[in-house]
């Protein structure tokens, strides 16, 4: 096997990091996965995640986990209400009795099609830690924010903030978006999509957001007019996440020295900018428990490539930052590590540099066809007429 007697070191503790150290360790390999979190409490994870047959739930299959995310999976929190601007509901898949998806056909890529279908949701908290409870003891090292590496023998030493060097026979990154390993790799750089996201999450929303909380029925609520769009959902944890999205130029958020942790400024804001929305969107921002993150966003080129090294790779964002308006960026991260880990593992490459070359170029191809379905997608989503063709979408697929 290509991997044996090699130690693997995995840059990063998100999904597609975790899910290649579980792939990696049940082939017997050496790894472990260094994180920049003090612990697994420490950051506040995202939206629900749902998981896609073609690459979320293959690789939980891969992973012998696919029992123990059925398990935990919140099977509201997919169900979806549409509003207008003006709060009036358009359209509840919670009345629905039963709801048949379409199966995704390569006619429809560029459509909103995919956004409508049902699939399994999980938050992405939980997910994480069936990812974690399912690795060897003492598989991650905390607090271990990577900082340089260079090449030593056959391999890398590696470098962290707080002071630790390890060595890798091979090292890959899996640090998201704004991978501190990439540039070692690629000169790529990440071009702005021209939308600007405000993310927001109000903890134990029940008592802060009462209204919204009820209304969501634990599902997720999308909005749209004036080519912008509210979207919000509740987790398992009590808390309510929402996403502000608008087409803001790139250097709006420098230009206007926003103060993201003053939410009364955040507020503001708000009111100029989405000023024709109804004032039952103001409940969002009259939490004492709230706080905010701007997350302008960027991707990389379609037709990026790089020349393979033998003993380095990159995964999920690190590799193939992308808008989320798709739902593909954990799920591709997650195939990523079914796919790297078959490559490094299968014993059908004579070599690690073929393996990863056979890696990344099907991992490049999958994900430029993923980017043009978001890209397209984001654009539909922020058009004039968004409300209306979403609505269309959910109608068609509510009646099949």
């Amino acid at each position: 096997m290509l991997l044996e007697n090699k130690e693997v070191a995995i840059i990063g503790g998100g999904m597609g990091g975790l899910m290649l150290a579980r792939l990696l360790q049940l082939q017997n390999s050496i790894v472990k996965v260094y994180e920049r979190d003090l612990n697994s409490e420490v950051r506040v994870q995202g939206s629900p995640l749902d998981l896609h047959e073609d690459s979320g739930l293959i690789a939980m299959k891969q992973a012998e986990l696919l029992d123990e995310f059925y398990k935990n999976i919140r099977p509201n929190a997919s169900k979806a209400r549409i509003v207008d601007q003006n709060f009036e509901l358009r359209f509840d898949e919670h009345a629905i009795l039963k709801i048949v998806s379409k199966a995704n056909s390569e006619n429809n890529q560029d459509s909103l099609q995919d956004i409508s279908k049902p699939r399994p949701e999980i938050d992405r908290s939980v997910l994480r830690n069936i990812l974690l409870n399912s690795l060897s003891p003492d598989s991650i090292a905390w607090n271990s924010q990577f900082t340089s590496m260079e090449k030593e023998n056959e391999g890398w030493r590696v470098h962290f903030k707080n002071g630790t060097t390890i060595y890798a026979d091979v090292v890959i990154a899996a640090d998201g978006a704004n991978s501190k390993i990439r540039r070692y790799i690629s000169t790529e750089k990440p071009i702005y999509s021209g939308i600007t996201m405000i993310e927001g999450t109000i903890y134990n929303a029940k008592e802060n957001a009462p209204n919204l909380f009820e209304f969501s029925k634990g599902g997720k609520v999308l909005a749209f007019g004036k080519e912008q769009t509210i979207m919000y959902g509740t987790k398992g944890d009590g808390s309510l996440m929402f996403l502000l999205s608008s087409k803001i130029p790139e250097s709006w958020i420098a230009e206007n020295d926003l103060d993201f942790k003053n939410n009364q400024k955040i507020f503001e804001w708000f009111k100029e900018v989405y000023q024709d929305w109804s004032s039952e969107w103001d409940e969002l921002f009259k939490s004492n428990e709230l706080y905010f993150i701007p997350r302008p966003q960027y991707y990389f080129p379609f037709n990026q490539s790089w020349e393979t090294l033998k003993n380095l790779t990159m995964i999920g964002d690190a590799a193939h930052r992308m808008p989320p308006f798709a739902g593909k960026g954990a799920n591709l991260a997650l195939l990523d590590a079914v796919e790297l880990a078959d490559c490094l593992t299968n014993n059908q490459f004579s070599d690690m540099k073929t393996a990863i070359s056979h890696f990344e170029k099907r991992m490049l191809e999958r994900a430029a066809i993923a980017l043009e379905n978001t890209l397209k997608n984001g654009e539909q989503l922020h058009s004039e007429n968004a409300l209306e063709r979403l609505l269309s979408i959910f109608n068609k697929t509510a009646k099949t």
